[in-house]
């Protein structure tokens, strides 16, 4: 499948920009001043025809054409005026009409779907969610989240999707674009795919969840100011995506970043083609998390207030919400996060032994990252790296500087949970975006 996915290593520019200067067709140059001009009104619009001339360092009249040619094609309008004593031509206000297209971003995961309808500019219009069982059939399941889909356009206005982005666990083989599991993902991940690009009249994106969750961190999140990193997601199952030079890597099969399998001490047993069970998810996924509490005599439990709080057990080792029968790598997912949360809050002295126990494990994905890419940087995404914060980023910082010579910032993801939804949004317009603003983006 060709490279379609947005290029996480690429934001609206912040300083103005230069037209280059090289030499180019009349038509080239002018896709490349008109995308100049639309990824300037993008990052910092609304903008008058002079500030325009300002911050690309074109000519008066190569702006005029330019205005002309975007108002034409309907990707920009007159929004207003610049300065309340200003009028006239030269202090109209132009900006990019957001309702030129609309985009969807699709989140799969093993329990539901979440979609997100976005314009032009990536700001959500309308969302909606469907849990799925855990025995439900692929059939039910697929028709439930295409039912989701529906829901969401239709609140968005009816509109329908010019590029519609999906994330989901497992690889995306770069030679055919289809969605393979690295254990036992739901078979109606695959079905809602295949179904989805069949009944859509639209470009359809797929991503690996994790990747796109890079996307938003370096868009939105903590990595906004590296061009390298990488992002550590951990919740139920846990991976990584790789940015190198402002380029995500997928592999040669699409799977860089599965480090769920990487082989770590502390397991009893090796992981195998077919699952990742004794590999670093049996250290650091949800369950194992939640059962790491339990050896500490921790669970976390609901308050009178509603809200969770820390409680300490002296009986039999439990995980979080359930028994000694519950404390396998599949363990209640939320309880861990939770309980990662209340133990950050609560400051004890037994609450700090399970997080200095929780970091010890994650450092050791850490380090063996870094052994291999030297990132310089590292972010914990995902539910458990959301609600461990700074106090857990911290303390993996620490271990990991014992273990490798190799500086490495470990910092706390700041988009959280939501971060795959966030990324297949950005995705999606991105792909729009290159298909309405013109193809010359990589030469900006």
């Amino acid at each position: 499948m060709p490279d379609t996915t947005a290029r996480p290593g690429r934001t609206a520019p912040h300083a103005a920009p230069r037209a280059r200067s090289r030499t180019a067709s009349p038509r080239t140059a002018r896709a490349i001043n008109d995308r100049l001009a639309l990824q300037l009104l993008e990052a910092d619009g609304p903008l008058t025809a002079h500030q325009l001339k300002e911050r690309t360092g074109l000519s008066r009249p190569t702006v005029a054409d330019l205005v002309e040619r975007l108002r034409a094609a309907g990707l920009i309008a007159v929004v207003g005026e610049a300065g309340a004593d200003r009028r006239g031509p030269n202090a109209r206000l132009y900006g990019i009409v957001a309702g030129r297209a609309h985009l969807a971003g699709i989140d799969v995961r093993t329990h539901g779907v979440t979609v997100a309808v976005a314009d032009l500019l990536g700001a959500v219009r309308a969302e909606e969610s469907v849990p799925v069982a855990e025995d439900a059939a692929p059939e039910e399941a697929v028709a439930g989240a295409y039912a989701a889909l529906d829901r969401a356009l239709e609140r968005a206005g009816g509109v329908r999707p010019h590029t519609v982005a999906v994330g989901a666990p497992g690889l995306v083989d770069p030679a055919t674009g289809r969605l393979t599991g690295t254990g036992t993902l739901p078979s109606w991940h695959g079905a809602l795919v295949a179904g989805l690009r069949g009944r859509l009249d639209a470009p359809l994106l797929l991503e690996n969840e994790v990747n796109l969750a890079a996307i938003a961190e370096r868009r939105d999140g903590a990595a906004r100011d590296r061009d390298t990193f990488v992002l550590l997601w951990l919740g139920h199952g846990v991976g990584a995506a790789v940015v190198l030079d402002g380029r995500l890597r997928r592999g040669a099969s699409g799977g860089t970043g599965e480090i769920g399998f990487l082989p770590v001490p502390g397991t009893p047993a090796l992981p195998s083609a077919t699952g990742c069970d004794g590999g670093f998810h049996s250290l650091a996924a949800s369950g194992a998390i939640a059962a790491l509490a339990g050896e500490h005599g921790l669970t976390g439990e609901r308050g009178p207030t509603g809200e969770y709080g820390l409680t300490r057990e002296y009986g039999p080792a439990a995980a979080p919400g359930g028994t000694a029968a519950d404390t396998g790598p599949d363990a209640d997912a939320p309880a861990a996060e939770r309980i990662v949360r209340a133990a950050v809050a609560a400051g004890s002295s037994a609450a700090a032994d399970f997080l200095d126990a929780l970091a010890q494990r994650i450092a050791v994905g850490v380090a063996a990252v870094t052994a291999v890419l030297d990132p310089g940087c590292v972010v914990l995404g995902g539910e458990i790296g959301r609600a461990g914060g700074a106090a857990l980023a911290t303390r993996v910082a620490d271990r990991a500087a014992a273990m490798s010579p190799l500086h490495t910032e470990v910092r706390a993801g700041t988009v959280g949970g939501r971060a795959v939804l966030r990324g297949a949004v950005l995705a999606a317009k991105d792909a729009a975006q290159d298909d309405l603003f013109g193809p010359e983006r990589a030469a900006l």
